[in-house]
């Protein structure tokens, strides 16, 4: 079972996993129903205006201070947090991944994180980072939580069991989560190996995007976001809880089962998306729109207009514009894009760009299809034309991404990707207006 949520709109549930657990008319009473302990988790500050204020109020067995006693480092050395400047020799230019491989050996959600890029500083929450996650075994008694930032979880390969403190989500390709900072989870392969893309955000929450004159309806609507109802385990075993803060990894100990959330209540809380409900808009007429009529979410700056990190798909589409170049154009943008594809092919590159495979175009480093791509798109006949079987994605910030190591020296990057571009040869002829190739 879910709940319909809707991203930074300060809806308000409650759920209850056990008749009566849930106290009416009161957060925080004298004594709660069934013995249990009251406590909030806000994900904003306590005079946040009240349509960003975002706050949960949870009904647990034993209260989180438990959760963080008596700690010790644990070296993750793959997951890295920006800052973070590495001298790896790698030049500056449009880059590209084919897959990395699944390992042969068990690895988590955690262990099995690989950092790409990182943008901004930790220290005064802004940027993001880009990882890839690779996920073999599960997460046994062992559970996770990120003081760091929130977490936008895209499959690629396999489904993911997430289960959190207010409930499970299940996920496969085509489907993201959002995990919102400090909220405890593990996560379990269901299927077999999974494979997927991260984006960890520093900043301001992600939230739906402004639809301006688009209206009220299309893109991502609310009512395709769904949370977790409220369950529980009684589990009197030891377990272990990783938390990651500032950069750092911690571990400590606890004699049982922290998804002890009988029931909760508030706008603060894990959800999911199916990435096929998105109803995209485009050009009818002619001209090609800009790529911001694809955002899903964005989690915002102090400047209008200008993200922290929009999260962007190109899904399923019509191309109906007319006598217009419908792939996207050749350009130099001031936001850095990390692209990655989820299954099918996209569009401006249809060779080369395999699915589970990554791009890099950071900012002011110009891009754009390759030479089939761009005599296909100008020779064709633009008769409308549906895009089927493809999703793609963009995870775009206004800072720049820096290579961690471990993307610089992959053995998957691809050394011949501007190559791509090479054929495009001079066309100009002074005495021929209309170029027909």
């Amino acid at each position: 079972m879910v709940l319909r949520y809707m991203p930074g709109f300060g809806n308000d549930f409650e759920t209850e996993a056990l008749e009566g657990a849930l106290p009416q008319g009161q957060n925080s009473p004298q004594r709660c129903p069934y013995g249990l302990y009251a406590e909030q988790l806000s994900g904003s500050p306590f005079t946040a205006p009240r349509g960003t204020n975002e706050r949960s109020w949870l009904y647990r067995m034993r209260p989180s201070v438990q959760h963080v006693g008596r700690q010790v480092k644990l070296d993750l050395p793959h997951w890295k947090t920006a800052p973070h400047i590495v001298e790896h020799g790698a030049p500056l230019a449009q880059l590209r991944w084919d897959p990395v491989p699944i390992p042969k050996e068990d690895v988590t959600f955690v262990t099995g994180m690989r950092t790409m890029t990182t943008a901004g500083d930790v220290y005064t929450q802004v940027g993001m980072a880009v990882h890839v996650y690779l996920v073999t075994a599960p997460m046994v008694d062992e559970v996770f939580y990120n003081a760091d930032g929130e977490l936008l979880i895209a499959p690629q390969q396999g489904t993911l069991r997430i289960t959190t403190e207010l409930g499970i989500l299940e996920i496969g390709a085509a489907d993201i989560a959002v995990v919102p900072r400090g909220t405890k989870f593990k996560v379990e392969p269901v299927d077999g190996p999974s494979r997927g893309y991260v984006c960890e955000n520093y900043g301001a929450k992600f939230t739906l995007p402004d639809r301006g004159p688009i209206g009220a309806n299309c893109l991502a609507n609310p009512r395709d976001f769904k949370t977790p109802v409220a369950w529980y385990e009684e589990k009197e075993t030891k377990h272990r809880i990783i938390i990651k803060w500032c950069g750092g990894f911690h571990v400590s100990e606890i004699g049982h089962s922290p998804f002890d959330v009988v029931a909760w209540h508030g706008n603060y809380a894990p959800y999911k998306y199916d990435l096929r409900t998105f109803s995209p808009v485009g050009a009818i007429g002619f001209d090609h729109p800009d790529p911001s009529i694809f955002t899903v979410l964005t989690a915002p700056t102090g400047e209008a207009g200008t993200a922290n990190v929009d999260f962007v798909i190109f899904p399923e589409r019509w191309l109906v514009a007319e006598n217009s170049f419908r792939p996207p154009w050749y350009h130099m943008n001031i936001m850095s894009e990390f692209m990655g594809l989820l299954y099918g092919r996209y569009d401006a590159k249809e060779e080369g760009f395999q699915p589970g495979g990554m791009s890099l175009h950071n900012c002011m480093l110009p891009h754009g299809p390759d030479r089939d791509a761009f005599i296909k798109a100008s020779f064709g006949e633009l008769k409308p034309h549906k895009l089927t079987g493809t999703m793609a994605f963009m995870f775009e910030t206004r800072f720049p991404q820096l290579l961690t190591k471990y993307a610089a020296t992959l053995p998957t990057l691809q050394d011949n990707y501007a190559d791509c571009w090479r054929g495009l040869e001079k066309n100009f002829d002074k005495n021929r207006r209309d170029w027909n190739g």
